[in-house]
């Protein structure tokens, strides 16, 4: 197990990104995290009380580097902590050295069958590898990949899904269960185990939500390894993010999981803003702004649904942890939402803007919006709003 603390930065792995998050240090609902071991992924901590991580994947062709990596700087403008790539071929193994240069956030490759292709990741300089040992060829060729990532300090993430399980364990328990799914994830450990490798993460995702709860229930009592946790081939942005919510949200309430990924069939980035957005119901993580908005009713007599997707969209690239309120109701909005560090209560062809519950100015329906952003603008003035690499950061977006 890896030593160092809890700030993101390990001997030798370089700095972290600049914290533009609130990683609350108590937990509510009496959340008592898992204990696991330590393992690193380039500077990001994971397991062992370390924040939990965000992840994603890109969807690019990884051989166009120049793509890949203006995805991963929009990952990254997201949020985003850990990205994957795909690596189906030589040709993309070889591309990840060119696209890790442009990268400020650790690559994992995603390897199936092939061991030449993790090697050559290993090669290019990834921070991770995403494989399954037992579908990699012979003992000699799972020796050579171990040895290759315990040299370079390279985690694998044994990732089992429940659509993807070996056929003789299919046939043992009649189907893709949960059992098999644990057993095909600990049969996978145990080759890495017998060749001395121990910086392994797990990943045991089903489309089924109950089942996939259950299958990380059952996984979490057997071993101490730091789990990533997700509800994999969720769907499209709405319906996908909504079962990802309710899997990931449960087990991370049972303290389960040590990093995410809301997998979705839409924009990685969206899938980002959904990681933290089940971070931050949960009260685990903070980042960005949230909007709260009333759902509107026969008080109403301003377009609050229009003008919350305004500031949700305005606001998107701040990083810095802010509390944005949209109510349609001068009488009960600014007492609604007095947690709210700013907010917006509509009347008839007018409004307040409030600070902390209290009224700051009254402007006229058209000036709200550009008053809401100004005020923004100055609370955050003083904090970056999008990451950069290790002691950079990025300019503040124009509102």
């Amino acid at each position: 197990m890896a030593a160092g603390s809890l700030d993101g930065t390990a001997p030798g792995r370089g700095a972290a990104l600049p914290n533009v998050y609130e990683d609350l240090a108590r937990y509510p609902m009496n959340i008592t995290r898992r204990k696991t071991r330590r393992i690193y992924v380039g500077h990001v901590p994971i397991g062992d009380g370390a924040p939990i991580a965000v992840q994603s994947m890109t969807n690019t062709d990884t051989k166009d580097v120049v793509s890949t990596a203006r995805q991963i700087r929009r990952l990254e403008r997201s949020g985003c902590e850990i990205v994957r790539l795909g690596v189906p071929d030589l040709d993309a193994a070889q591309a990840l050295g060119r696209i890790r240069e442009r990268a400020r956030i650790p690559l994992i490759a995603d390897i199936h069958f092939d061991h030449k292709l993790a090697l050559e990741a290993i090669r290019q300089g990834v921070a991770g590898l995403r494989l399954n040992p037992g579908n990699i060829g012979s003992a000699q060729k799972v020796r050579d990949v171990c040895r290759a990532a315990a040299e370079h300090g390279i985690p694998i993430r044994i990732g089992v899904n429940s659509g993807s399980i070996e056929k003789r364990l299919l046939r043992k328990y009649g189907g893709p269960t949960v059992e098999a799914m644990v057993e095909s994830a600990l049969s996978h450990v145990a080759i890495l185990e017998k060749e001395g490798f121990y910086d392994i993460k797990i990943s045991l995702k089903a489309t089924d939500v109950t089942k996939t709860i259950d299958a990380y229930r059952m996984l979490a009592a057997q071993v101490d390894y730091p789990l990533h946790v997700g509800i994999t081939e969720a769907g499209t942005l709405l319906p996908g993010a909504v079962k990802s919510a309710v899997g990931i949200g449960i087990l991370l309430a049972e303290g389960i999981g040590d990093t995410i990924r809301v997998s979705l069939s839409a924009r990685p980035e969206h899938e980002v803003q959904a990681a933290f957005s089940i971070l931050r119901a949960l009260g685990i993580r903070k980042r960005g702004v949230e909007v709260i908005a009333c759902p509107t009713c026969a008080r109403t007599s301003i377009d609050v649904i229009g003008l919350a997707q305004k500031v949700e969209r305005r606001l998107s690239h701040i990083a810095a942890p802010l509390q944005v309120a949209v109510m349609g109701c001068v009488v009960n909005g600014p007492g609604e939402a007095r947690e709210a560090d700013v907010g917006i209560a509509g009347g008839k062809g007018m409004g307040i803007i409030f600070k902390k519950g209290a009224s700051i100015g009254t402007y006229r329906e058209e000036e709200l919006l550009p008053a809401l952003l100004h005020e923004v603008e100055l609370l955050t003035s003083a904090a970056p709003s999008r990451t950069g690499g290790a002691g950079r950061e990025e300019p503040h977006s124009s509102l």
